[in-house]
Parts: C-alpha cells; sequence; structure tokens
C-alpha cells in the first residue's frame, strides 16, 4: 500500500468516526419517509399511541436484533444518551471499516513471483 493511499484511508477514518461519534448525536428524532407513510391513516394521542384508524404500523413488531446491546442507535448499559449514540456509532464505523479492509484484502490481486 502506497504512503498516499495510508494517508487518504486514515483521514476517511477519522472523518467518519468524528462524524459517527458526535454529529450522529444531533440527528432529527422526527419519522423519517417510511415511518410517515406506515403512521398515514391511523391517529394518535399525545403519547403518540394509536387511538383509531388503520395504517401499517398496526402490523409492526419487533425485528430480531431487538434485544441486541446495540439496539435503537445506542449501547445498551449506558444511560448517558449522547454517550450510548456516539460510542455506537463509532463502534459501527470500526466493524465496518474492519470488514470492508478484511474483504479487500482477501481479494487482492497479489503478483505472481516467478
Amino acid at each position: 500500500m502506497s504512503k498516499k493511499l495510508g494517508w487518504f484511508l486514515a483521514g476517511g477514518l477519522l472523518v467518519a468516526l468524528l462524524l459517527a461519534g458526535v454529529v450522529s448525536s444531533f440527528a432529527s428524532g422526527s419519522p423519517d419517509g417510511l415511518d410517515y407513510a406506515a403512521r398515514e391513516g391511523c391517529t394518535f394521542n399525545a403519547d403518540d399511541e394509536i387511538t383509531g384508524g388503520s395504517c401499517m404500523l398496526q402490523q409492526e413488531g419487533d425485528h430480531q436484533l431487538a434485544d441486541s446491546p446495540l439496539a435503537d442507535y445506542g449501547i445498551r448499559g449506558i444511560d448517558n444518551e449522547f454517550l450510548s449514540t456516539g460510542l455506537s456509532g463509532v463502534l459501527g464505523v470500526l466493524i465496518t471499516f474492519a470488514v470492508g479492509g478484511g474483504l479487500f484484502w482477501l481479494v487482492r490481486r497479489r503478483d505472481k513471483v516467478s
């Protein structure tokens, strides 16, 4: 690996870690497009519970990883929401970088020595 590529990868990893660790805590808590579409047709009370109507959200269930340590954009056991979200983002970036780097390492071209 060339020195320039190494610096480029290190810089990209640093930017991704900063974004995941700091900026992710400022993400909007408002429903996104899919949430909005799933709620369409139902009425809700002040506690955000369905009080009437018919919508996709009524069929909602927990996903298979709902009890995992990194569920809901945080780390279970850390009560500080800002810290929990930031650490979860940093851990996600590191895992993704490790898996991606490992895959690239496995499929890399190797010059044959004659």
